[in-house]
């Protein structure tokens, strides 16, 4: 059995009698103040919320359900019931849950190495920037872990090209955001951000931030005209924590125009849409646009790992130095190895295609449902997002629950808006028993 800290500390004390060790005994036993009761033999969904609630920090609300098993586009609680996951883990997991070939060659890898820092080289990290770069398209790539880091990391390519190629006078440099990112909840992607919910407490904020409304190209132009320091406009192809919004057609296309003729770095943050997500490899590739700098995490690693990568030219990503920038644990072993095979699955099982059609057979269904609840559908590929019209006091927070009774899990965000993200390996026949489920649950919602 599993010790407390205050018995580990009780069990530390040495004494050189057998009185002395009686006392510390004893007062090993008056410590153990921090007990935990014994779980069943069946843990039930209630013993582990407990325990998070006791011991864990407040910094979620997640949906009052206790996940224990996953496989393909499938999720199954403590109790067995099984649920069709449209979530995947904000995108995480497009390869659908535990993959056996991204599973196996984890495996394989932990079995030989896993990390060895960046101190010294390891045989998988050259072979997988190849790989990476060349199947993206791009010259360069620095590997690090969290999404969250792979902006921090453009911001500081940006920065740096600003000084060195732009021209900008040191420490004036400007990044742009649309207004309604989301991409962590770091100091700098709380400073950049505009919902009071990531930045209410936590100030005094990052300078030389600036927000324009997203999909306002006047907006951006303007920002770009009035001040020669901004170096860079960072984005989302789609805004997803803000409700999957759409842009118009060609509206990167056409903010890569104005990044060029103000010579501005495009950071086009597909940490959420990319890997597929979309019905594109990138989503950039709608708009024909290949951005200066892109950045990937969440299903690079299948979600069997925390992977993510910065792809930019030679001219930006040469900007940085030895010790200038760096993780532990990015480019180790394990990590090129996870995201080597997630990349070659999603290819080789044409799980990109599937996304478009899926995500089609998907608005299909809903918008022939005639719901009066749903005033809005909207995506691309298998990233879609509904707007739920609030009924006796009720809503998509509530709607969530019923859909998660009928064997479905999604939640919802900025209150009204759902989104619909399943794993792009789903079937055609798991897409129409999705459906069944939605409506079935609109109208036990609506009666």
């Amino acid at each position: 059995m599993l010790r407390t800290a205050a018995q580990r500390m009780g069990s530390g004390l040495r004494s050189s009698s057998q009185s002395g060790l009686n006392s510390a005994l004893a007062q090993q036993r008056m410590m153990s103040v921090v007990a935990v009761e014994q779980p069943p033999t069946q843990h039930s969904s209630k013993y582990y919320m407990d325990l998070e609630e006791k011991f864990g920090a407040f910094n979620y609300a997640p949906m009052p359900v206790v996940l224990s098993r996953g496989e393909g586009s499938k999720l199954w609680d403590v109790d067995g019931k099984e649920y069709f996951d449209f979530a995947s883990a904000y995108g995480s997991v497009n390869q659908g849950h535990c993959h056996p070939r991204i599973r196996d060659a984890m495996v394989d890898q932990m079995s030989k190495l896993t990390l060895t820092s960046r101190a010294f080289h390891n045989d998988k990290l050259g072979e997988y920037v190849k790989f990476v770069t060349e199947y993206f398209g791009f010259d360069r790539a620095l590997p690090m872990n969290t999404g969250v880091e792979g902006g921090e990391t453009s911001i500081k390519l940006a920065r740096r090209w600003g000084y060195n190629v732009k021209g900008i006078p040191e420490n004036h440099a400007k990044v742009v955001f649309a207004e309604g990112n989301f991409w962590g909840r770091t100091l700098a992607a709380t400073s950049s951000s505009t919902d009071p919910t990531s930045f209410t407490g936590f100030g005094p904020f990052m300078p030389g931030f600036h927000n324009v409304p997203y999909n306002d190209l006047a907006a951006l132009e303007k920002e770009f005209k009035e001040d020669f320091n901004v170096c860079a406009y960072m984005v989302e192809a789609i805004q997803g924590e803000a409700g999957i919004r759409v842009p118009d057609e060609g509206y990167l296309s056409k903010v890569k125009a104005l990044c060029e003729k103000y010579n501005v770095l495009l950071i086009v943050d597909e940490v959420q849409t990319g890997i597929g997500r979309t019905g594109k490899l990138l989503c950039q590739e709608y708009d024909g646009v290949k951005p200066d700098i892109t950045i990937l995490g969440k299903s690079l690693s299948g979600g069997l790992f925390p992977v993510s990568a910065v792809l930019a030219s030679h001219e930006i990503m040469l900007q940085l130095k030895p010790g200038e920038h760096g993780s532990t644990y990015g480019g180790n072993p394990l990590a090129c190895a996870v995201a080597t095979e997630a990349l070659k699955v999603l290819e080789e099982e044409g799980m990109v295609e599937n996304a478009r059609v899926m995500g089609e057979r998907l608005r299909d269904g809903l918008r022939s449902m005639n719901s009066e609840l749903i005033t809005n559908i909207r995506g691309r590929g298998l990233f879609n997002g509904i707007t739920i019209q609030e009924r006796g006091g009720k809503g998509a927070y509530e709607l969530c629950h019923k859909f998660m009774e009928n064997g479905l899990l999604t939640k919802n965000t900025q209150g009204d808006k759902i989104r619909l993200a399943p794993p792009l390996m789903i079937s055609s026949a798991q897409i129409d028993q999705s459906l069944e489920i939605i409506e079935k649950s609109i109208k036990e919602f609506t009666a």
